[in-house]
């Protein structure tokens, strides 16, 4: 009878254990299972953010592209405002701003030159 005793009360205990070490394996497979969606998940956000970004890089190129075409019609506006046939006041002002350089570089000139005579003679 003891012996039956002993057997029972080990195999309770034996039965106990494996139920708690069957519950703890149970526990991390659950686990596993719920960080294996969470990185599903984790990865289509970044999927997600990935196309977002190639989307967001194309529309900056044609704002780019765009902002490039505004300032080369602006260049030719400017150009074309500034040709001398566009405004006949303007081009006086050129006319005698182009002779007021004149005398000027004419002026340097004698005097570089002068300068550089002096300096061969010394």
């Amino acid at each position: 009878m003891r012996r039956q005793r002993n057997r029972t009360k080990l195999s309770m205990e034996d039965i106990e254990f494996r139920t708690t070490l069957l519950r703890s394996l149970k526990n991390c497979l659950e686990a596993a299972d719920k960080l294996s969606k969470a990185l599903e998940k984790t990865g289509e956000t970044a999927d997600k953010c990935s196309e977002i970004l190639k989307k967001s890089n194309e529309t900056l190129d044609v704002v780019i592209k765009n902002q490039l075409e505004i300032k080369h019609t602006l260049t030719e506006i400017k150009n074309i405002i500034q040709t001398p046939n566009s405004r006949p006041e303007e081009r006086k002002n050129q006319v005698k701003d182009s002779k007021c350089e004149e005398a000027k570089n004419t002026q340097l000139e004698k005097q570089m030159k002068k300068e550089s005579e002096n300096m061969k003679i010394v």
